[in-house]
């Protein structure tokens, strides 16, 4: 039925037109962002996917980071007290040579005179090694780990740490079985409770030592691991939310070609009414 009023063929061409528009949009907004999923109405399920991993990744990766500092953290302890275990081994030597007669009591005093700046550098070195303005050897740990005890995150959620335990055994009254402090080599019997005293020292700064070693290997393997699932993830992630181009430069070449179909069929259409003319004529 020939009317003016009503053009229903312009409507489902404006309809197709305007429906072919929305979708273009969202084509051309993937593109121009690289991502599928740019807001819920794209992909509800999707959205929810990328945020979540997105947040482990960003985790993961902060995980990372604190492992690499625990690491250099614990490489200064360990350093720290690589340079107490230098200072010991020289006072032991001095202690042995005290030992003996064969050196004088002046001599002795001499020998004493440089095992006391050996013996006040220890304690020196344990009240100034610091990590962050935070003392590593005194025994008081971190402020999340607690006493003598230093926790490091290492995972992208809650309760995922390593502790590792820093106790105070690097001042003189602290190191050892017998306490180096008050030691001294001005005589051949004093000098060899010395050597007797800084071997239960070197003992105990061993026993330390080897525990900050195994800590920065647990470390090293979980940054590895860390790095690894960080990887996974990022490409789990891309293959969610990231824009496919080959497809979507496709999908952009056909609704292009619809919308030109679309506006040829619309214009023809607004044409339509003008047929009536001729029953009028």
């Amino acid at each position: 039925m020939p009317v003016i009023n009503t053009n229903k063929s312009a409507l489902i061409a404006a309809d197709a037109l305007i429906a072919n528009e929305r979708v273009m949009q969202k084509t051309m907004r993937s593109l121009s962002t690289g991502s599928r999923v740019n807001s819920t109405s794209d992909d509800a399920a999707g959205m929810a996917i990328k945020t979540n991993m997105t947040a482990q990744i960003n985790g993961l990766n902060a995980a990372v980071r604190n492992a690499n500092d625990g690491i250099n953290m614990l490489q200064t302890a360990d350093g720290a007290l690589s340079g107490v275990t230098d200072m010991l081994q020289r006072m032991r030597e001095l202690a042995v040579l005290g030992s003996t007669d064969t050196y004088s009591t002046a001599q002795k005093t001499s020998m004493n005179d440089e095992y006391q700046a050996l013996l006040n550098q220890v304690n020196l070195v344990s009240t100034t090694t610091q990590w962050n303005k935070m003392g590593l050897l005194t025994g008081s740990g971190g402020e999340v780990g607690g006493s003598t005890r230093f926790s490091f995150q290492i995972g992208a959620n809650a309760g995922q740490t390593v502790s590792v335990t820093i106790v105070d055994q690097s001042t003189t009254t602290a190191l050892g079985t017998q306490s180096i402090a008050g030691t001294v080599l001005t005589s051949g019997a004093y000098a060899a409770a010395a050597v007797s005293a800084i071997d239960g020292a070197l003992s105990n700064i061993n026993t330390n030592r080897s525990a900050l070693g195994a800590a920065v290997n647990r470390l090293e393997h979980a940054i590895n691991n860390l790095t690894n699932v960080a990887q996974n993830t990022t490409d789990a992630r891309s293959r969610v939310a990231d824009t496919d181009y080959s497809k979507a430069t496709s999908d952009l070449a056909r609704q292009q070609i619809l919308q030109q179909a679309g506006t040829a069929m619309l214009a023809q259409a607004n044409q339509q009414p003008s047929t009536v003319l001729a029953l009028l004529r």
